[in-house]
């Protein structure tokens, strides 16, 4: 009987031994203990860049130019403002300023006698296009310590139409005009490439020929209370 024992024992161990030998010997074949990239990789995941997803908002000036907003859509988004502005010529001051003629006043201080707060009053510049807009985005972000307890107006197209609506009460600001970027033309196809005397085929282009060989320039487009 112990002689049986004895060979379980002693297979067993030889077990262990051989399964030790196999564990060391695979580590140091596939570098367990001292991972190395491969020579030639095969493929990597690249995580999304952050906020890549998200498309830019337009700017103010082709807000305002868009078929749609004009001062009738504004008059509507403005119905949220009345619960604490008034708007029409003389009107009184609410929990907020009256806001007839505010385009192009100063920021914080274009209704005399009204309590602004200081956060708002030394914000500085004028109510502007730009500057209304971010300020109807979101008060809070603009003038943090300001009293309007407005949560913002988060389409820049209800900013745009709005903003509209006030300076057809009492203000005459220019509305910025907006050109559309020209997207570039498809290779040999873009305006202006034949224009000009060229160079001869097997010639040298001199300074005169390379310039009038240029084409005219794309447009630009132009970047657009309490």
């Amino acid at each position: 009987m112990s002689d049986i024992n004895n060979t379980t024992f002693g297979w067993v161990l030889f077990s262990g031994i051989v399964a030790l030998g196999l564990t060391s010997l695979s580590g140091k074949y596939f570098h367990a203990n001292s991972p190395e990239a491969p020579e030639t990789p095969g493929y990597f995941i690249e995580g999304a860049e952050e906020g890549g997803g998200a498309a830019a908002e337009m700017t103010m000036a082709a807000a305002l130019n868009m078929d749609g907003i004009d001062v009738s859509a504004g008059e509507k988004v403005f119905a949220k403002c009345t619960a604490c502005h008034t708007i029409n010529q003389g009107g009184a001051n609410g929990i907020g300023p009256n806001l007839y003629g505010i385009m192009g006043k100063p920021v914080g201080g274009g209704v005399p006698g009204f309590a602004y707060s200081d956060a708002l009053a030394s914000k500085g510049g004028t109510w502007d296009w730009e500057t209304m807009s971010a300020w109807l985005k979101s008060p809070r972000a603009f003038a943090n310590g300001t009293k309007m307890s407005f949560a913002g107006l988060s389409k820049i197209e209800d900013r745009a139409a709005v903003a509209l609506f006030m300076n057809e009460n009492g203000s005459n600001l220019a509305v910025p005009e907006y050109v559309e970027a020209v997207a570039g033309a498809a290779e040999g196809e873009i305006d202006g490439a034949a224009e000009g005397p060229g160079g001869v085929e097997g010639g040298a282009v001199d300074a005169v020929e390379a310039a009038g060989a240029m084409g005219d320039e794309q447009p630009v487009a132009e970047g657009p209370p309490e």
